[in-house]
């Protein structure tokens, strides 16, 4: 077989694994009825996209998804909901600027701003530092918020990427059933996965 045909059959592998998981992604967030099913299936994506960039590129996926989602059932809808509480504060913020008047409002609008960006961007780490290590919440958000502030450059990437993706699924929105969450998934596990290898070496050079 020639390099060229190598290159497309592994192109058309990677396809077809890309789209089956985002397929697993949708099917085992609607079994948990999405509220319970959500957050499990997320966190079983992105440990199947860690064990792709970690070299494993032969991992049965529906196993390591299926056992990734009952092994952290519990776990992923105890951060979820603490998601979910910061995202309804998060409206209720922008609900508040947007509709109060005032000196007061107006003095506040950057803080809550600021507040809003941390908060999002704290989140783009929080399913890769789930997979990644093994942390309590409490430390999971710790870590998460720490790595996004000491990690600009990965924070730039991720934010490029998913504005690419979002752009490419808005105009071609069959894309978005097949790809959008495990090429997501994908963009941010490797940026931050390049993240955690950088902060292993600081531990090591420092050690």
């Amino acid at each position: 077989m020639s390099k060229t045909a190598n290159r497309a059959y592994a192109a058309t592998l990677w396809i077809s694994k890309f789209a089956y998981l985002n397929l697993l992604w949708i099917g085992f967030s609607l079994v948990g009825l999405v509220a319970l099913g959500f957050f499990p299936a997320t966190v079983a994506m992105f440990a199947v996209v860690r064990k792709w960039l970690m070299g494993d590129t032969d991992i049965p996926v529906f196993g390591t998804f299926w056992s990734t989602y009952k092994a952290e059932f519990i776990k992923s809808n105890g951060l979820g909901l603490i998601i979910v509480v910061v995202g309804v504060l998060i409206i209720l913020d922008l609900f508040f600027v947007r509709n109060l008047g005032g000196s007061f409002v107006r003095a506040i609008q950057i803080p809550i701003y600021l507040f809003i960006f941390a908060a999002v961007m704290t989140l783009l780490y929080i399913f890769p530092v789930f997979v990644h290590y093994e942390l309590k919440i409490i430390h999971m958000i710790k870590n998460s918020f720490l790595l996004m502030l000491i990690n600009p450059l990965e924070n730039v990437v991720m934010v490029i990427s998913l504005v690419m993706v979002f752009f490419v699924i808005k105009y071609i929105p069959g894309l978005g059933f097949f790809f959008g969450g495990s090429l997501s998934a994908a963009i941010i596990m490797a940026a931050c996965y390049r993240a955690f290898q950088k902060m292993e070496r600081k531990k090591e050079s420092l050690g």
